[in-house]
């Protein structure tokens, strides 16, 4: 064997970077003991459903029908969370264990059973045989438990289902969480992700006088499902200069031999505790943060360490092999049966386990007490420990609003709420976002907690850098990284809030996917208390990101969202700013969902006063009565909105049909909450269809302006009465280089293509449309050619408001040329071409 093989082989005695025999010969004999009782429960989890103690010979029904779960990263982590054990009962740490490879829940379900923990959750599952029979069978069984660590699992809150969170998911726990140290197994398949690999930076932002410390594992058991992987296949000295320069400390311990790899794991673990307690205590003194080279943990142990290592001809203990099922033929192969039956019988579980099914209480006596038994923790059951934001009252920051006139900031004006947000829950509140929090006006929030900035300072962040030590807004440009810190933070009893630009939050979508799946199971769950809701605030959005072109459009992400389950998702499209700040104080208070806000970060037309706005978003959606007209009569049109810009154009719209077309009933509808659209025998914030009748009509035509793709719209209400009714305008992947306006025409989600619509839609207009229709339509060429012309939409479209008061059919015509910057004739006023704000 060439010393570089000898190098990444994960056999033989235990090589380590920290030396010492910490271990008495008794701990060392218990410890070994422990380990055997681990990895027989975990085997048992795999394969039986009877004969859970074989008391007698291993039979064909003993066993599961089907076989199903992970075994090849189980002796690993058992490994590590036994020693990381040690310590919390020797020094009363306060510890969590995340596990990356979350497949491998045998390894976490048998520490909970062995701690006692499990059965306090299910006392169905008892400390007996005829428990741990039933601990066995509800393994990857219908009806039972899934095979990660899922939120039945006691002390998880990382499934691991989906590789490359445990990082960033870990520090989200610790942060704000002084005393907590999260112990992390991080799969060496894991770390081939790209969500894993800038997690690593995650140093950069942990203070060590206000947040707790991560202790990574990097296990390198050196394949994947059928693999090798990359970590695992590079030399010691590369592998240890790559995490010398994510800014780590790495130790290692490698080896198969268990007597010398027990001493080195307990010496290193020891060594990694000693040197974490000594940066905090140092930092925590003297008052002055510092970015300490924190300490991890490169493990090499065998996949499948234990496992026989051949068989049949055919490796399995350290290769890909013992994965999943590591003999997954026993039921049709004796010899194959009698194997695992030695296999399991060689761990000596007659002297782990008393007669009766009990761990020996001499095994007993090594698990921690009460909740420093990492299954207990209540960090990992963060609704224990969550308290309610201190909130300051929303209305005080309302805008002074006159309907469709009134111009504001309604994403800065919020910042100043979020500002005072940050300012009363000082240990408990976050912003993260992906570098984007100045560029989407919530730069007010640097007044009350600055952005996190352990690395490097320059003289010139001084000029408005807005970086501190110490601070609680959390930047780095990886929306995985930022979203996983986030995920960690809430689910750790706290609360936050993400902003990203709409265009690539779908660079999240998996993670959002995960996290909805995770905080639906708990509901099921009935000893899972409730965390605060994941919030999500997109700007930045389609309608005006005309600047930067078509990559920089796509509202897609509503689409991802509305998948999930009503259960635990919510989608909210505020209009204006009241409505905004009514809806994010809703949000901040919620639990146990995904909100998702869509509202644009630039001035927007504002609509509802506050106590209107306040009405309108209880209710969700709603007639505005304002915009209508005979809002009494029953119309011969519905115009409906959902967003902000998508809002104004139908306006727009609106109020050029009621200056053509004076005696035409148009009913104006806003939508909030987009969920109010479906069925409520689907959703929860579903209206009857009796209430959506009231509001929509189930005769009339319903000219629908939506800010993200149509389809959306129609998935909601295709059960609706009318359903044929609703034609809905909406963003359909067109778009360059444009302005605002010409980017709505070429999707006809602008004022010309509404009103056009509305007027092919009512055969009754006969004739009378006809030239109401032409001048629409001169009026959007005009605005496309100028928007070509000159780079910008003309004035009187720029700077549109609702100003049209009650007039006579002459005046509306009047006020109509006017507005459009037409003469008399009908034709484009000379000044009103290339006009400037």
């Amino acid at each position: 064997m060439s010393a570089e093989t000898a190098s990444l082989t994960p056999f033989g005695t235990a090589r380590s970077t920290v030396k010492g025999t910490p271990l008495s010969p008794e701990d060392l004999k218990k410890t070994d003991a422990y380990m055997r009782a681990s990895l027989y429960l975990c085997l048992g989890m795999l394969y039986l459903q009877k004969n859970p103690l074989l008391k007698e010979p291993l039979k064909l029904e003993h066993l599961k029908a089907r076989l199903l779960g992970h075994w090849g990263s189980d002796a690993g982590q058992i490994f590590t969370y036994i020693h990381f054990n040690r310590l919390i009962k020797q020094q009363g740490l306060n510890g969590l264990f995340v596990s990356g490879p979350g497949h491998g829940a045998p390894a976490v379900l048998s520490q909970s059973y062995l701690e006692g923990v499990y059965t306090e959750v299910y006392p169905n599952i008892t400390e007996d045989e005829e428990g741990m029979r039933r601990f066995f069978k509800q393994f990857s069984f219908p009806g039972g438990i899934g095979s990660h660590a899922t939120p039945e699992t006691p002390g998880s809150l990382h499934e691991g289902g989906e590789l490359g969170y445990s990082i960033s998911h870990a520090f989200g726990t610790v942060f704000d969480n002084p005393d907590l140290i999260t112990l992390t197994m991080v799969g060496d398949g894991e770390s081939e992700t790209g969500p894993l690999a800038t997690s690593w930076h995650s140093t950069k932002f942990l203070n060590p006088i206000t947040d707790g410390a991560v202790l990574p594992v990097l296990h390198l058991n050196g394949y994947k499902i059928n693999n090798p992987t990359v970590l695992a296949r590079i030399s010691h000295e590369e592998l240890e200069a790559l995490f010398i320069g994510y800014g780590w400390k790495p130790y290692f311990v490698e080896g198969s031999d268990l007597d010398s790899m027990h001493q080195a794991m307990a010496a290193t673990l020891e060594q990694a505790v000693a040197e974490i307690k000594q940066y905090q205590k140092q930092a925590r003194s003297t008052g002055k943060a510092f970015r300490p080279r924190w300490p991890m943990v490169i493990l090499r142990s065998p996949k499948g360490w234990t496992a026989p290592r051949d068989v049949s001809g055919h490796h399995l203990e350290g290769y890909w092999r013992a994965h999943q099922i590591p003999l997954a033929d026993v039921a049709t192969n004796s010899e194959h049966l009698k194997l695992l039956e030695d296999w399991m019988r060689s761990y000596k579980p007659e002297e782990l386990f008393t007669k009766d099914g009990k761990l020996i209480p001499e095994l007993k006596e090594l698990v921690p007490e009460g909740n420093l038994r990492m299954s207990a923790n209540p960090v990992a059951n963060g609704g224990l420990i969550r308290k309610s934001l201190n909130l300051p009252d929303f209305r005080d920051y309302a805008l002074s609003v006159e309907p469709g006139v009134t111009n504001g900031p309604s994403m800065a004006n919020m910042a100043l709420y979020l500002r005072d947000v940050v300012a009363r829950n000082l240990d408990s509140f976050r912003l993260f976002g992906p570098d984007e929090t100045e560029s989407n006006k919530l730069g007010a929030v640097y007044e009350a907690g600055k952005k996190v900035w352990m690395a490097g300072y320059l003289p010139e962040d001084e000029d408005a850098g807005n970086l501190a030590f110490s601070g609680r807004v959390m930047e780095i440009l990886s929306e995985h990284t930022v979203e996983g810190w986030l995920e960690g933070y809430v689910l750790s009893g706290r609360h936050g809030l993400l902003n990203s630009y709409e265009p690539f939050i779908h660079i999240i979508d998996s993670m959002v996917n995960q996290h909805c799946k995770w905080i639906e199971k708990c509901l099921e769950v009935e000893w899972r208390a409730k965390v605060s809701s994941l919030n999500i605030l997109l700007t930045a959005t389609v309608w005006r990101q005309d600047h930067n072109g078509f990559t920089h459009q796509d509202p897609g992400f509503l689409d991802v969202v509305a998948n999930k389950s009503p259960e635990v998702v919510r989608i909210y499209l505020p209009p204006d700013g009241n409505c905004l700040l009514s809806v994010m104080n809703h949000c901040f208070e919620s639990k146990n969902y995904v909100n998702v806000i869509v509202a644009d970060k630039q001035d927007h037309l504002q609509y509802l006063n506050m106590e209107e706005a306040i009405a309108h978003c209880t209710k969700g959606l709603g007639i505005w009565e304002w915009a209508s007209t005979f809002p009494d009569e029953d119309p011969d049109v519905v115009f409906a909105s959902c967003g902000d810009v998508p809002t104004m154009e139908s306006l727009a719209a609106t109020a050029l049909l009621r200056e053509f077309l004076p005696d035409l009933k148009i009913r104006f509808v806003n939508v909030v909450d987009l969920f109010k659209l479906i069925s409520n025998v689907d959703h929860p914030h579903g209206l009857t269809d009796l209430a959506y009748k009231a509001i929509f009509t189930d005769d009339k035509p319903i000219i629908f302006n939506f800010h993200s793709y149509p389809w959306l719209v129609h998935r909601l209400t295709y059960k609706r009465p009318g359903s044929q009714n609703i034609h809905v305008r909406g963003y359909k992947e067109k778009g360059n280089i444009d302005t605002p306006l010409e980017l709505a025409i070429r999707n006809e989600t602008d004022r010309f293509s509404l009103a056009i619509d509305a007027i092919d839609r009512l055969p009754n207009l006969k004739n009378k449309g006809s030239m109401a229709r032409e001048r629409l339509l001169e009026r959007q060429i005009h605005a496309r050619t100028e928007a070509f012309e000159n780079g910008i939409d003309p004035a009187q479209f720029r700077n549109w408001r609702w100003d049209l008061g009650p007039k006579g059919a002459a005046g509306l015509v009047d006020a109509v040329q006017s507005k459009l910057g037409l003469n008399s004739d009908n034709q484009p006023a000379a000044a009103a071409v290339g006009t400037s704000e």
